[in-house]
């Protein structure tokens, strides 16, 4: 059984509506409802409930090609993608000084997706929010860390900007540690054992199924597409895709064995053998969906 939830996030609930909403069908595959961009090796913090917050974490300045993000864009536009672009991952996007420039990119490609992001809010003022949204972003999500102070001068920010209540989400991360710091936790696939926050991996895999494969593309700044946005430790990956196409890593036999596996509570492979997450929180219709291929 998985363990009881302490917090349980309410952006979870806009997920798991957006990602239903998102089930498209491309010659009858199902397509990801997200498509997660961890666009660089990069973040400012380095938080006690992150893996980064470990001694020996690599923090690496490198940013992702544009030319490798506008393939992605082109191969989605191809099979007419029509869910969630979402800029986020294990970094902080707004470090990258061309996310402007992949916002407009993804957008001129996409006109139809949504393009979300995830920000700590750090470098945020008013001239850079109003010009992500004038490069095409639908909706800007502010993790804020530092406590309730911060929280309502975002609020303010957002509504200075004179954005729309779909277009922003205030995430309040500064809960005590007994409310799990208003995260919905989890070990990150076994790489919270040395975080400040510690929470070992699991000595026994659960027998529960899981849906992260099943509605989830998620591609690191490399190219390095890996199964599952829990995976910190990179060490599932699918394919590059500076080598192959979205479609090819997306269909590969390697991706299928995987879904038919969690979707029968089989997590006795790596990482998911050391992993606690509660993966069916979203992603049950795609699931089934791929059910039908089977």
């Amino acid at each position: 059984m998985n363990k009881p939830i302490k917090f349980f996030d309410p952006s979870i609930k806009r997920k798991a509506k957006l990602a239903k909403k998102n089930l498209f069908l491309f010659k009858n595959i199902p397509l990801p409802a997200e498509v997660e961009i961890s666009e660089s090796g990069t973040c400012n913090r380095a938080c006690s409930f992150c893996p980064r917050s470990a001694p020996g974490f690599e923090d690496k300045k490198e940013f992702i090609e544009s030319q490798l993000f506008e393939k992605l864009c082109k191969e989605l536009s191809e099979v007419n993608y029509q869910g969630t672009l979402r800029f986020s991952g294990f970094v902080e996007p707004l470090l990258d000084k061309n996310i402007f420039n992949l916002i407009e990119m993804a957008r001129h490609y996409l006109k139809n997706v949504n393009i979300e992001m995830v920000t700590n809010g750090d470098v945020l003022n008013l001239k850079r929010l109003k010009k992500l949204m004038d490069s095409g972003l639908n909706t800007l999500l502010i993790s804020v860390y530092d406590g309730k102070e911060d929280a309502d001068r975002f609020q303010k920010l957002c509504e200075d900007a004179k954005l729309e209540e779909h277009q922003y989400v205030i995430r309040h991360r500064y809960l005590p540690q007994d409310q799990d710091f208003g995260i919905t936790m989890s070990n990150r696939a076994g790489m919270m054992k040395n975080a400040e926050h510690q929470i070992d991996p699991l000595q026994k895999s659960l027998d529960a199924p899981c849906y992260y494969p099943h509605y989830t593309f998620f591609m690191d700044y490399n190219g390095d597409v890996l199964m599952c946005p829990h995976d910190w430790g990179k060490k599932m990956i699918l394919g590059n895709l500076k080598n192959e196409s979205f479609m090819q890593i997306w269909t590969t036999i390697k991706a299928k064995e995987i879904r038919y596996k969690l979707k029968t509570g089989n997590r006795n492979f790596s990482p998911c053998d050391v992993c606690d997450v509660k993966g069916t929180l979203i992603g049950k219709d795609h699931s089934e969906a791929w059910s039908k291929l089977d």
